[in-house]
């Protein structure tokens, strides 16, 4: 049943194979041989997450400082309170992705939720590192409560929260879907006002190694939700139970929730900023909401568009992740429901 609680894993199973037989509620030792797993694609995409390792640190920051001071109070503002929001949504992810490999069975995609939450570690240390750089320690603080209190963030936040702390007081597999839903609204919708934000200065010459750094933050993020999306795919595959109208109902529905908040909050972030035609934005998060879909294997929820802010192209998610490859695209009858034409190569 759907319903039926996940328990947590055991670290070793001596008796079962080393070779998982499912994602959950499998059989498998615990014991990770990468040249025996059930997905060998998982590989390569573990391989590429491992490639984009980068830290804060190796971004100098000294052409961003000077700059600052010639920025408008306006850009200032939006620039602290957008850092700060990213910031608190990549808080929740590091030990939300730490807690489901407790109750994934396969040792292989134990090993990719385990570099996501790494990874999603060091997004919210760039933050903090980004801020360091520009103002004093009181203002951070100020600026992480404004984050933590502001009405609109809450709300755009809750369909989240919801979905995660629902996990981590009822781990079954109905819950796990749910929240691996929403892992992709955080990952590949909800950060793209901020980015949008960054890259407009970015396109005037200003504050570009910041902008630098939201660029690898966007490559990681894309991988993670493109990951998640086949996580998904392969949840509803192993578990048929899972794979119901009214879940894939719940897919659209979520996903278009996601996408209302993040046109409220670009409206309420961005309304000063010149230069960013908020009409734009939105059939921007269409456009992005469109690719998550195709990335699940369903079919478009808005009308079919380019990208119709071309001048986050440069920055977008196929100049960013040279390594784009259909990691999961195999001949197995795990994945008979695969085709070229269902977007399951978009990153």
């Amino acid at each position: 049943m759907i319903h039926t609680p996940l328990t947590k894993i055991k670290l070793l199973n001596p008796e079962y194979p080393n070779k998982s037989t499912g994602i959950i509620n499998g059989k498998s030792s615990g014991l990770l041989n990468w040249n025996d797993i059930a997905y060998p694609q998982i590989y390569d995409l573990y391989q590429t997450l491992l490639a984009n390792f980068w830290k804060a640190q190796e971004i100098n920051m000294q052409d961003d400082i000077k700059q600052w001071e010639f920025l408008s109070e306006t850009e200032k503002d939006v620039f602290l309170r957008i850092n700060t929001q990213l910031a608190s949504l990549d808080s929740l992810q590091t030990p939300t992705m730490s807690q489901v490999m407790d109750y994934v069975t396969d040792s292989s995609f134990k090993a990719i939720f385990a570099v996501i939450s790494q990874q999603e570690a060091v997004h919210n240390e760039s933050y903090s590192y980004i801020l360091s750089s520009l103002v004093q320690i009181g203002e951070q603080n100020e600026r992480f409560n404004q984050a933590k209190l502001d009405p609109i963030v809450r709300k755009r936040n809750q369909l989240i929260l919801d979905a995660y702390e629902n996990f981590r007081e009822k781990p079954t597999p109905q819950s796990l879907f749910q929240l691996c839903v929403n892992s992709i609204n955080l990952e590949g919708i909800y950060f793209y006002a901020g980015f949008a934000f960054f890259y407009h200065l970015a396109r005037q010459q200003k504050m570009l190694k910041t902008s630098t750094m939201i660029s690898y933050i966007q490559r990681d993020e894309m991988q993670h939700a493109y990951f998640i999306a086949q996580f998904i795919r392969i949840l509803l595959t192993e578990n048929p139970e899972l794979h119901t109208e009214e879940n894939i109902n719940y897919v659209y529905q979520t996903i278009a929730r996601a996408v209302e908040l993040e046109k409220e909050w670009a409206h309420y972030i961005l309304a000063d900023i010149k230069g960013i035609d908020l009409k734009e934005f939105e059939e921007y998060v269409e456009y992005l909401a469109n690719k998550r879909l195709r990335q699940l294997g369903l079919n478009n929820l808005y009308p079919e568009k380019i990208n119709p802010m071309p001048w986050i192209q440069v920055f977008g998610d196929d100049m960013v992740n040279e390594t784009k490859s259909d990691f999961f695209e195999q001949k197995s009858r795990t994945y008979s429901k695969v085709s070229q034409s269902n977007g399951f190569d978009e990153l």
